[in-house]
């Protein structure tokens, strides 16, 4: 199983990577979910799950916490604060499912494939982005 430090090295070697809605190839292009379903592959192995076809409004659309059951059913919760390799899902409105995710890469910062960004770069964890923190979860079996 992975040690944190494999997963921040897997998640930086996607700095760069254009975003590309639902694609997951590292260097080619990847959304959020592309990004986390990449540094899987790169450091667990074989993804757990096909990944469904999803549109942009999909989480407004269905109001479900769709990623966060994704993420319960394949990751572990972190319950307390989170470490430089966890995953993080984040709501763009308080009233809004958790619909965008990122690596924690540093105390202060995590990695995301972010389209006004375009694609995968290192964004400072300031305030605002921690107001929007919904979820924590670790990937299965890491070792510090």
């Amino acid at each position: 199983m992975p040690t944190r430090a494999e997963i921040v090295a897997a998640a930086t070697g996607w700095r760069g990577t254009p975003y590309r809605h639902q694609a997951s190839l590292r260097g080619v292009g990847c959304d959020c979910l592309g990004l986390v379903r990449g540094v899987w592959r790169e450091t667990i192995g074989r993804e757990p799950e096909p990944c469904p076809v999803y549109t942009a409004d999909w989480a407004e659309a269905g109001g479900r916490e769709t990623l966060a059951e994704a993420g319960f059913r394949h990751l572990v919760p972190v319950a307390g604060e989170p470490q430089a390799g966890d995953v993080m899902l984040f709501r763009w409105r308080r009233d809004l499912p958790a619909k965008h995710a990122g690596i924690l890469i540093a105390p202060d910062r995590f990695l995301h494939a972010y389209d006004a960004a375009g694609g995968v770069v290192a964004t400072k964890l300031s305030p605002w982005w921690a107001r929007r923190r919904a979820f924590v979860f670790a990937f299965p079996g890491v070792s510090d």
